[in-house]
Order: structure tokens, then C-alpha cells, then sequence
């Protein structure tokens, strides 16, 4: 299972790299893995104002639909351009060329609810 150790994680499986005040977000390859074959990212949030835990966007693959959650609050300010004729880019490269959203991270945010890579490898039984 490949999770990646600059990044931080949610208990609903999204991951998140944060750099300087923006943060891309995508799903973890634990989530990839579990969901199967993704074929189609649906994310109509862009410039949306959203909170922690709030819905940004689900991922259909061939056996079921997942909502995605923010792990952060602040503004969706890019939606991955590439996920509209290559939803499989999660699948085959969810840390890099699979992201999903890139957020302006709101001043009023704070990290306290995102895991570190040990608190994610606990949380999935690694």
C-alpha cells in the first residue's frame, strides 16, 4: 500500500500536500484500491467556499459512487483538467498526476483533524 509521507491524511481517505497557503487534495491509493476501477471524478465546487468535512466533489467507479470530503476549509480553486478524459489517473497515479482539486487554504483553518502518515497507517490497519 503506498502512502506518501509529506502528505496528510483524512479518516475518509484523502490525502492532502500542503504548500505555503495552497493545498491539492486527492484520494489516497487505500481509497483507489477499495473503490476499483474509477470512471468518472465529478467536482462542480470550483470557487466554492467550503468547510472541513464538507462534499467537494464524488468518484464513480464501476461498482459504486464515493463522496469526497474537504480535509481542509478554504476556496477550490482548480479542478485537475486531465480527470475529465482520465478519470483512471486516480487509479494509476493518485499521489501525482491523479490529484483532484487544488484549494486556497482559508486563514481560519487549522490542521488538527488531518493524520500523519503513522496515524494513517494505523487507521487502515497497516
Amino acid at each position: 500500500m503506498d502512502v506518501e509521507k509529506e502528505m496528510q491524511y483524512t479518516k475518509n481517505h484523502e490525502w492532502v500536500l500542503i504548500k505555503d497557503d495552497i493545498a491539492t487534495i486527492g484520494i489516497t491509493d487505500y481509497a483507489q484500491k477499495e473503490l476499483g476501477d474509477i470512471v468518472y471524478v465529478d467536482v462542480d465546487t470550483l470557487g466554492s467556499n467550503l468547510h472541513f468535512n464538507d462534499i467537494f466533489g464524488s468518484v464513480e467507479a464501476v461498482k459504486t459512487v464515493s463522496d469526497l470530503y474537504m480535509p481542509i476549509t478554504g476556496e477550490v480553486i482548480e479542478i485537475n483538467p486531465k480527470l475529465e478524459n482520465r478519470p483512471d489517473l486516480v487509479n494509476k497515479s493518485p499521489y501525482e498526476e491523479g490529484w483532484i482539486i487544488k484549494v486556497k487554504i482559508a486563514p481560519q483553518h487549522t490542521n488538527d483533524q488531518l493524520l500523519s502518515l503513522n496515524q494513517y497507517k494505523d487507521h487502515i490497519g497497516l
